[in-house]
């Protein structure tokens, strides 16, 4: 009995309780915070350039996240995708849509409180999953890391190939509809155009054209 309460309390004192965060623990909080904050502003911001750069922000600060917690797989995937894929993609649509790069005032539609419910609503159902999951969940230390690359792209590739082939596609597909869309545009001006004529100078629609 005083053997066992001599190693309960030896290992309680060698482990680092709750007031007593590593680290790797308070980077975790600060890179968390910093997240949050760039994903407040992105979803706020009225300039959709801002946004774009500020979803950067966001999803660069998750990869960040991902190292702490040692799954390296995740992060570069992260970095690779998200970061040099999705967000460039998001840049070509503004570009080739002919997006207004200043401040927008129609970009907000008023439905801010719909939208705070249902991010609130998103992230409880979220959390709730993850914990129910892995409530009883055993990781095998003797086996690879859980986040190790060779275990995660087993997973990917085995388990998840068609839902990753799917969102490649889906990525593909938004391409091309800002290209049609982009070439759509013109299409409509040069008709315009052809059917009024051009703006006669010092005419109300050459002033407006040429501001």
């Amino acid at each position: 009995m005083t053997l066992a309460a001599t190693h309960h309390g030896y290992f309680a004192a060698t482990q680092p309780g709750f007031l007593s965060p590593t680290g790797v623990e308070v980077a975790f909080l600060l890179v968390g915070v910093v997240t949050f904050g760039a994903a407040i502003v992105t979803v706020t911001t009225r300039q959709l350039v801002h946004a774009a750069l500020w979803l950067v922000v966001t999803l660069g600060g998750l990869a960040v996240e991902y190292l702490l917690l040692t799954a390296e797989f995740i992060a570069w995937v992260q970095v690779l995708i998200y970061v040099g894929s999705v967000v460039v993609l998001l840049l070509f649509g503004l570009m080739l849509t002919r997006a207004p790069i200043g401040r927008s005032p129609d970009a907000d539609s008023g439905n801010r409180w719909a939208a705070l419910a249902v991010a609130v609503a998103s992230a409880v159902a979220l959390v709730w999953v993850v914990v129910d999951a892995f409530r009883t969940t055993w990781i095998d230390l003797d086996g690879a890391p859980a986040g190790s690359t060779e275990v995660t792209g087993k997973a990917l590739f085995q388990s998840w190939v068609l839902p990753f082939e799917a969102l490649s596609v889906l990525l593909l597909a938004a391409l091309v509809g800002a290209i049609v869309l982009s070439r759509k545009a013109k299409a409509d001006a040069a008709t315009t155009t052809a059917r009024n004529g051009p703006p006669v100078p010092g005419t109300r629609s050459d002033k407006g054209g040429a501001r």
